[in-house]
């Protein structure tokens, strides 16, 4: 089976992480592939935040948890240990925004899985970044207020056994004459 085909049915998300940074070259390779994701009339709406300094992460994280629907217990990791964040932010006035974010998440999770790299794809970045203190984030990044969040991925070597596949739905694919 070629090679990318195998990489896109065998990648799993990974919720436990080792404590250890990823090295420099793969994560150079994450990120030019992400940059590669299809967006709307080729317009490279997105951009990507990395974060790596592990205070900050852990800000993040209590930032993260307090989005969730839910009431989580305070010592839930909502990034699962992983050692990089990648924040995914995409300019509001491009009309495909929302897809053209969404389409690097997916290349970046991909391309992690490639190289080895373990991933998970979290959501609240959109209520993270709507929020006063999202708004002050992107200024002190020096990001214009009109980018909103779309997700993140958490990166770093898996500390677990990448899960078991669901079974595809028998009506996944439909065909249509």
């Amino acid at each position: 089976m070629n090679e990318t085909i195998e990489n896109l049915k065998t990648r799993r998300s990974i919720r436990k992480f080792k404590d250890e940074q990823i090295s420099d070259e793969e994560l150079k390779t994450i990120l030019e592939a992400g940059t590669y994701a299809p967006t709307g009339r080729g317009a490279q709406s997105p951009k990507i935040v990395v974060i790596q300094n592990q205070d900050t992460i852990n800000e993040l994280s209590a930032w993260n948890r307090s989005f969730f629907p839910v009431p989580m217990p305070d010592d839930m990791d909502p990034f699962y240990g992983g050692k990089t964040l990648l924040i995914v932010l995409a300019d509001s006035e491009m009309p495909t925004w929302k897809e053209d974010g969404a389409s690097v998440l997916a290349v970046l999770v991909n391309a992690a899985h490639a190289v080895g790299v373990g991933s998970c794809w979290i959501h609240r970045a959109y209520d993270e970044f709507s929020s006063e203190k999202g708004k002050e984030l992107l200024k002190e990044w020096g990001i214009p207020e009109r980018y909103e969040g779309i997700g993140h991925v958490v990166l770093g070597y898996p500390d677990m056994e990448a899960p078991e596949p669901l079974p595809r739905k028998e009506d996944y694919i439909h065909y249509v004459d």
